[in-house]
């Protein structure tokens, strides 16, 4: 009963934070005018894609038991959109660096991922052989 409640809370918590940060991405006037803050094109933008990747760590909490490579899907995850965000929003200010560096972390952290991925299922193999 008491892990069903635990879980339960999570992919609720988890759906808010996908619904809001969809909703920051997508429609950022809308949500400023909702939230009563300023209407900051990217700003917004990058609230939205921070929000959708804690709610995507919350799941994949749920499905992995690997912390690091929970950590490392909401950082690719995140860091991936984030570059995105400054490649679409690159009329708004900034560098001109600002997209590509955090695309190359986003290429580390995907490859760690892999990498970690891969070894968890290295692990477990071995574990049932």
């Amino acid at each position: 009963m008491r892990d069903r409640f635990i879980k339960a809370t999570v992919v609720v918590a988890a759906a808010l934070m996908l619904v809001t940060g969809g909703w920051a991405r997508l429609d950022p006037a809308s949500f400023a005018r909702w939230t009563n803050w300023p209407d900051h094109q990217h700003f917004l933008h990058d609230a939205g894609v921070f929000q959708l990747g804690i709610g995507l760590m919350m799941l994949c909490a749920l499905w992995w038991r690997d912390v690091v490579a929970v950590v490392l899907a909401g950082f690719v995850f995140t860091n991936g959109l984030h570059a995105v965000n400054h490649w679409l929003d690159r009329h708004l200010g900034g560098r001109d660096s600002d997209w590509w560096t955090l695309a190359i972390f986003f290429l580390i952290a995907g490859a760690a991922l892999v990498a970690r991925l891969r070894a968890l299922k290295a692990n477990d193999e071995r574990g049932r052989a």
